[in-house]
C-alpha cells in the first residue's frame, strides 16, 4: 500500500528530528525540510532526473562575516599616504 504524501512527510520529519538528537521546538522546521525533500523527489520523478534530496545546510560562520566587515571597512577608508623622510624633514 502506498502511503499518502502527508504520511511520508510526517515520517521524514520524525527521522530528521531523530537525526538531530531530538531537539524541542523545531517541529515546523523539520516539517518544512521534509516537505521540501518530498517536492524535490516529486519533481525529479516527473523529469526523470536524479536530484540530491537532502538540501545542503547553510551555516553562517562569524569569522566569514567578520572578514566581510573588515573588507568593507578597508574599502570605505581612503588609503593613507606613507610618510617619507623628505616629507617629514620639510614639515619640521
Amino acid at each position: 500500500m502506498l502511503e499518502s504524501r502527508d504520511e511520508w512527510i510526517q515520517k521524514r520529519a520524525y527521522a530528521i528530528w531523530e537525526e538531530e538528537g531530538y531537539p524541542s521546538g523545531r517541529d515546523v522546521e523539520h516539517w518544512e525540510r521534509a516537505s521540501g525533500e518530498r517536492i524535490a523527489l516529486e519533481e525529479s520523478a516527473m523529469t526523470g532526473s536524479k536530484v540530491d534530496v537532502k538540501p545542503k545546510v547553510k551555516v553562517k560562520s562569524k569569522p566569514a562575516l567578520a572578514s566581510v566587515a573588515v573588507a568593507d571597512a578597508k574599502a570605505a577608508k581612503p588609503a593613507e599616504k606613507k610618510a617619507t623622510k623628505k616629507g617629514a624633514a620639510a614639515k619640521a
